[in-house]
């Protein structure tokens, strides 16, 4: 199985790179910039499951884009997807299958209409990893789960031949047959994070000990409230879970939202935030939410101010 990962970063370089290590046919679809990097300095994990270092990978840029894939991982941040679309599209064709990890559910639609729901699934992982200054991909947990399966939860012989494809390459592979549900789920569960650790420009910890849980606990019914009315209701034992975690105290969790916000880069609060937002339009205000959709968009506005002022 021919296997196209796009970009080299975080997510897909760290999965990619395991696929590669475990003797899998994969190709890293990536800028120029990131082309003459991998070629210097190879592909680098630094992870508790085992280091990594993979000299010249296989790499191409959309301009050499050459035959097709029987399997797409794309992994960029939402806001970049509709460029990764227009570099990868040449490479698909009947029978490609296209993962996505990216957050929210925007994507899903995005995806569908372009290529067709048949060849999307959907897709989402567990991991928390960031790719250091030196270009390394530095494993921050030991969670690295990547969970996929088909939008109307059909068993395929196509899903089949994707599981073997990325069983047995040292991150736990998950087939799910009910993968939307858990799309919403972690969806709410990363607007809680993001939006309560950006408003407050706090760590969980932070906020705990702040005695402010109740604002984050607050923002996950609203959250939630939505999920359910769109007939994704979170499951109870894993909202559970979720109000465990951003409320244990001493926590260092932030979201990567706010990583990106205190570096003064681009966001994704219309997909985490506002289109959460939307799809529980007319029924009850949801303020929390709200407010930290506001607060995104006038950190967006000020950045772009102040680079057009440059």
């Amino acid at each position: 199985m021919r296997i196209l990962v796009i970009g080299a970063g975080a997510m897909g370089g760290y999965f990619g790179a395991r696929l590669l290590a475990a003797g899998r046919d994969v190709t890293f679809l990536v800028r120029p910039k990131r082309t003459v990097a991998l070629a210097k300095g190879g592909l680098v994990v630094k992870s508790k499951a085992g280091d990594l270092h993979l000299p010249s990978p296989p790499t191409v840029t959309s301009d050499r884009l050459d035959g097709s894939y029987d399997l797409i991982m794309l992994s960029c941040k939402a806001y970049d997807l509709d460029g990764a679309i227009e570099s990868f599209a040449p490479a698909v064709h009947e029978k490609t299958v296209i993962v996505p990890l990216l957050n929210g559910l925007r994507h899903i639609d995005v995806l569908n209409a372009r290529f067709g729901e048949k060849r999307v699934f959907g897709g989402q992982c567990a991991i928390s990893a960031a790719l250091s200054a030196e270009g390394e991909i530095v494993h921050l947990s030991d969670l690295n789960t990547l969970s996929f399966g088909e939008q109307n939860g059909a068993r395929s012989e196509r899903r089949d031949e994707i599981v073997s494809a990325l069983s047995g390459a040292n991150f736990v592979a998950e087939l799910s047959d009910n993968i939307l549900q858990g799309m919403w789920e972690k969806w709410v569960f990363i607007a809680t994070a993001a939006g309560s650790t950006s408003l407050m420009r706090a760590s969980i910890g932070d906020v705990v000990a702040a005695g402010a849980s109740s604002v984050v606990t607050k923002l996950l019914g609203e959250c939630s409230a939505i999920a359910a009315k769109q007939g994704f209701e979170p499951r109870s034992a894993y909202l559970d879970g979720v109000r465990s975690i951003l409320t244990t105290p001493g926590s260092p969790l932030m979201a990567s939202m706010l990583r990106d916000i205190e570096r003064g880069g681009p966001i994704e609060g219309d997909h985490i935030l506002g289109d959460l937002l939307s799809r529980g339009a007319g029924g009850d205000v949801p303020i929390l939410l709200s407010t930290a959709y506001a607060h995104a968009k006038s950190y967006e506005a000020r950045r772009a101010r102040e680079a057009g002022a440059r």
